[in-house]
């Protein structure tokens, strides 16, 4: 065994200071299970420990802060929760209010006025007075300077390590006693040195010593960027080989002709004629089909562009090349929806579709399956229940996933195994992904957008209201439903509680109930807590038309489509994220007629959620949204990244490191059109590195 793999995984608890009862709580709270763990447990900021500052010379500008001074008495203020313990810090210069809410009693017995202590924290200024609240405090000594680097790193801790004295700087003490245990070959180089060099980057060995313990400011940033550009550059790396591998080796099934299906179907039974986008993205997916490799593409469009009908035509032309095709949706309620749209759309041609879904049983999931294994049936429709072990196709040519963020990859890849050679895949999203997303989480996937909508679409338009006008926003839609339209009001789901969320809905319903009374109305209410029969039921009236008001939870996000339905009224729309506002939105607007979406929110909108309400009134377009998305929340909270595992990035930020994407994709690019194997003596490290990620690199599969 190397000496790397022994030190770095080493369990936690035989580091000097830690022992099983702490390793135990670094493990639940912060996933710090080895040595490793800890060292690529980065601290989020430094300090300058050696700067002690006059209380006089204080300015609000400054962040955190350090005095040192003598301690005066204690005061208890207030009652029971309002309890707080305050105290005066006193220099030459002047005084500091240091304040605690928490572990009182504690705090009496371990510190005693009179004495001189050392203290840091964050500042804040209550009243036009300094203030430290909860600050970090020791005995203090001249020497307590000596020994300290400019730099102290601050790490991340939570409240129960805190508790146990395992805050921040505890974490940087263990950190400290690590370092000097880890050797050169331990962080060995995984970059050719042509790349350190044209790059300007620092070595990795120095990187992960410079990142916890800088010597100097410059240091910490050339440190923070070679971590970085790492993290971006191996993603890439991993998402391109993939790529290439796919297209060179991957052999895939061949459609090489378009038949009596497709051309009946375009010629006779297509409801209207395709957009230009439409048209482009069928030629790219006919190009991939054709050439004897797997397709494995990404197509987005916003919602209404006409995805649906692009998936009916690929699987034609699987049918037109004798083989079967499958369409997986994420929910029941979609996946029937998609089975009615497409049989409706067949109806007068001879192709076998059916439907599977949890909720077919007995005689007739019988039938299904075995309509499948002989073939009979070239298009299967169903939910997860696709993927089962006993649902085996007689030549599965062509899988298409709806909305791909609900489903990992490992159920992905159980679709390609029901078959010899892998079927194509064609995954559909109406989540717009922004650009650079894309490139970086889904950089295994060809990739192709529906960026017009159908002819006859008019833009929906978004307003934004106040609680206080909605009395105006309910004699609107009555004006609405008079002209025998339809009309959704979506409700927040609090995902901390199932409770409070049926009460509000109730609250909601019956608040509308009396802006709207039967039987001159009839409203269907939607909700996670209603047994599947019921949910069914209530959205079957809405669709036929029975009911001129559906009341729901986000239950109706994914695909719903009611062409009647012209007014989308969202309450508290502040607490819905912009994706989500976005989809909603799209549930309108699908038919001939001008449609509306209503933002309703409090009159108390922080920063962000008014940034919202700005941007959806402002666009129609999901492109713009997701970008913009992207800006406000992040890449982690995207749809779909977080388990797709690749944006897991501890440093990098692919919207605020956007121009280190750039690099990195064109490195990865020139590194594997020169070595696509990476077999030169150069990509030795570079192979070496990716092979020992297991977990994270499809590269075991590969070479």
């Amino acid at each position: 065994m190397n000496h790397k793999s022994e030190i770095l995984s080493s369990p936690i608890a035989y580091l000097k200071g830690v022992g099983p009862q702490r390793a135990e709580l670094l493990q639940k709270e912060l996933g710090v299970f080895t040595f490793n763990d800890l060292l690529n447990h980065f601290p989020f900021r430094h300090v300058d420990k050696t700067k002690i500052t006059p209380i006089a010379d204080v300015s609000p500008a400054e962040e955190y802060i350090q005095f040192v001074g003598i301690l005066e008495p204690f005061q208890i203020i207030g009652e029971r929760r309002g309890r707080r313990l305050i105290a005066q810090l006193r220099d030459k210069t002047g005084t500091v209010e240091l304040v605690w809410f928490s572990a009182i009693n504690m705090i009496q017995k371990m510190l005693q006025p009179g004495q001189a202590y050392i203290v840091y924290g964050k500042l804040s200024w209550f009243l036009s007075k300094p203030q430290i609240v909860h600050p970090e405090m020791e005995t203090w000594a001249p020497e307590k300077l000596e020994g300290k680097t400019n730099l102290e790193p601050v790490y991340a801790s939570t409240e129960k390590l805190k508790a146990k004295n395992l805050g921040g700087r505890q974490i940087g003490k263990l950190t400290k006693i690590l370092l000097p245990h880890i050797r050169q070959q331990d962080i060995p180089e995984n970059f050719p040195q042509k790349m350190l060099g044209d790059l300007k980057l620092m070595s990795r060995f120095e990187a992960y010593q410079q990142i916890h313990f800088p010597q100097t400011q410059q240091h910490y940033e050339a440190a923070l960027r070679r971590l970085k550009f790492e993290e971006i550059f191996l993603a890439q790396m991993r998402m391109n080989l993939l790529r290439s591998q796919r297209h060179r080796f991957s052999k895939g099934v061949l459609f090489d002709v378009v038949g009596d299906y497709f051309n009946t179907f375009y010629n006779q039974y297509l409801p209207f004629e395709l957009t230009g986008a439409q048209k482009r993205v069928l030629k790219e997916i006919r190009n991939d089909t054709a050439r004897g490799r797997q397709m494995n593409r990404l197509l987005q469009g916003d919602v209404g562009s006409g995805k649906t009908i692009v998936a009916l035509l690929c699987m034609l032309l699987a049918a037109d090349n004798g083989y079967q095709s499958v369409l997986m949706a994420p929910t029941e309620i979609l996946a029937r929806q998609h089975f009615q749209g497409i049989s409706q759309l067949l109806k007068e041609m001879d192709i076998g579709v059916a439907l599977l879904t949890g909720s077919v049983k007995g005689k007739e999931r019988k039938l299904i399956l075995h309509g499948v294994s002989e073939g009979s049936i070239r298009l299967l429709i169903g939910t997860h229940a696709v993927i089962e072990d006993a649902v085996k196709f007689e030549n599965l040519g062509l899988v298409i996933v709806d909305e791909q963020h609900r489903f990992g990859v490992a159920q992905r890849a159980r679709l390609w195994e029901k078959n010899e050679t892998p079927p194509h895949v064609l995954v559909m999203t109406a989540t717009p992904i922004p650009r650079t997303l894309a490139m970086t989480a889904y950089g295994d996937l060809d990739y192709s957008v529906i960026d017009e909508l159908p002819p006859g679409r008019q833009p929906i338009q978004t307003v934004h209201r106040f609680d206080n006008d909605r009395s105006n926003v309910m004699d609107f839609i009555k004006s609405e439903i008079a002209l025998g339209r339809q009309v959704y009001v979506i409700f927040p789901l609090i995902e901390e509680s199932d409770k409070l969320d049926y009460e509000n809905l109730m609250r909601g319903y019956d608040e509308i109930k009396t802006y709207f009374p039967e039987p001159q109305y009839w409203i269907s209410m939607v909700h996670g807590k209603q047994p599947a029969a019921q949910k069914e039921l209530n959205m079957q009236r809405f669709v036929e038309h029975d009911t001129q008001i559906m009341v729901s939870t986000t239950v109706i996000e994914v695909g719903v489509n009611v062409p009647n339905a012209s007014v989308m009224v969202i309450e508290s729309a502040e607490k819905f994220g912009l994706s989500q506002l976005h989809q909603l939105r799209g549930r309108v607007g699908r038919g001939a007629e001008k449609s509306y979406c209503i933002l309703l929110t409090g009159k108390k909108l922080g920063n962000v959620a008014r940034e919202r309400m700005k941007i959806m009134t402002s666009t129609n377009n999901g492109f713009v949204i997701a970008e913009k998305d992207l800006e406000l929340r992040g890449p982690g909270d995207i749809e779909g990244t977080r388990q797709s595992g690749v944006l897991n990035f501890k440093l990098a930020n692919i919207v605020n490191d956007r121009a280190m994407v750039d690099v990195a994709k064109k490195v990865t690019e020139e590194i594997l059109t020169d070595d696509p194997e990476l077999t030169k003596p150069e990509n030795e490290a570079l192979k070496t590195f990716l092979q020992s990620q297991k977990g994270k690199t499809v590269w075991s599969k590969i070479s």
